[in-house]
């Protein structure tokens, strides 16, 4: 964990390097992936078949490619009432979020006579991939899941690795209540590249999205193009920016609460008072050996996090520009004021009573972020990921006859006569 202090001297070329740390995958994962992708494309369910026997330590042959839909449904019956409860909260308040994100079609005609507008339209199949491996993320499915059905994506593929075969209930569960139409026993950058190229068992899809390891990650990133996909996701990464009134115990487990998701999370707290920094990571210290998850956690905190010391809590807003967190918490007394300054941000949550634990369940926004400084140009997950816009053009004699001209001496200018004789032979 490193300290950084605005007023330090060597502050700019320290900050520097904290932002411009790449924990991303190198360039071993970049040809790896292309090798696996090549042989999907080439030999298809039998390359899928060897990888996941490989990786995964499963037979596709004995233990099934696909999960029934069936034991999707006993899984949910079969969970507790508290937890059902609890996944059918998150599922109602995703879903009322995501319904207000459908953008509406539009049509206007112009004072000439020229019709024109947009028309919105769901792709037909979608790919969300669900990690298995270092954990199981039913809360992943349902925001993976539920604005593909708000969308109306007509199929809904769901790929998760299984290893040694086995599923988490949980994960079946949630697939149940978000209306997965397929759930497939694979994973890895096979799976991706089965979503994209198709297999005979498999139909292709039009869109992949959902996290995934450095090797998912990198197999989107490479087939993007033919598939449309969502973001190249990183490591989770969170920024706190807390006042002294926080409580110390808080803002740790808020900062732990990223870092525990892998070893390469980062996790950074900025604050305007050098003490309560020293009883934050005092409160650190004290939280981590009661998680069980704390062999993770630790090795994010003591090789990525970060502890930034700032005059005012004002300075804040350049620093977070050039961090472009994935989570921003402004645990401070008028959040308002900040946010209104915050130019690039995942998601932000407000006050001291917002941890980002909440938007990772039920808080409604779609926890799917750009991580990695992408926040200065992507966004969140959202259905427009799942939608395309056509636009539509009408002219009627008069109109045509009024911007034909201009459409003539424009693609004269271009050389290109053939644009100008199907106008010209409207005109006439």
């Amino acid at each position: 964990m490193i300290r950084l202090d605005t007023r330090d001297s060597d502050f700019e070329a320290r900050f520097a390097a904290l932002v411009d740390d790449r924990r991303d995958s190198d360039a071993d994962v970049s040809r790896d992936v292309a090798a696996i992708l090549a042989r999907v494309r080439a030999e298809g369910d039998a390359a899928v078949t060897d990888l996941t026997a490989r990786f995964d330590g499963h037979d596709l042959e004995a233990t099934g490619w696909q999960v029934d839909l069936g034991e999707c449904q006993a899984a949910l019956k079969a969970l507790d009432p508290e937890l059902r409860g609890a996944l059918e909260l998150a599922a109602d308040r995703i879903t009322a979020y995501h319904k207000a994100q459908r953008p509406a079609d539009s049509e206007t005609t112009d004072a000439v006579g020229v019709r024109m507008g947009a028309r919105w339209s769901a792709v037909d199949a979608a790919g969300l991939y669900v990690p298995g491996g270092r954990a199981a993320y039913p809360s992943s499915v349902l925001m993976n899941a539920i604005p593909a059905k708000v969308a109306g994506v007509g199929r809904l593929v769901m790929m998760t690795p299984t290893p040694g075969g086995e599923i988490n209930p949980l994960v079946l569960a949630a697939a149940a209540l978000a209306g997965v139409d397929e759930v497939w026993r694979i994973g890895g950058a096979q799976a991706v590249a089965a979503l994209a190229y198709g297999t005979d068992r498999i139909a292709p899809v039009d869109a992949i999205v959902g996290p995934g390891n450095a090797w998912v990650a990198e197999a989107k990133r490479q087939l993007y193009g033919r598939v449309g996909i969502d973001m190249v996701a990183g490591p989770s990464e969170i920024l706190v920016v807390a006042d002294s009134e926080n409580d110390p115990d808080w803002i740790a487990a808020d900062l732990l609460s990223q870092a525990e998701h892998d070893p390469t999370s980062q996790s950074i707290l900025m604050t305007d008072d050098a003490n309560f920094a020293d009883r934050v990571i005092e409160a650190v210290e004290r939280l981590l050996p009661t998680l069980a998850t704390e062999k993770v956690a630790r090795a994010s905190w003591e090789t990525y996090g970060a502890v930034v010391l700032v005059a005012d809590l004002g300075d804040t807003v350049g620093l977070i520009d050039r961090l472009a967190p994935e989570h921003l918490e402004l645990a401070v007394n008028e959040p308002e004021i900040l946010f209104a300054r915050v130019r690039h941000a995942g998601s932000v949550f407000l006050g001291r009573h917002t941890p980002e634990a909440i938007g990772d369940y039920l808080g409604g926004p779609n926890h799917v972020l750009p991580t990695g400084r992408r926040a200065r140009f992507a966004s969140g997950l959202s259905v427009l990921d799942f939608m395309k816009r056509t636009s539509f053009l009408q002219c009627d004699a008069a109109a045509i006859a009024h911007l034909g001209p201009a459409a003539i001496a424009l693609a004269g200018a271009e050389g290109l006569p053939a644009h100008a004789a199907s106008v010209r032979a409207r005109l006439s």
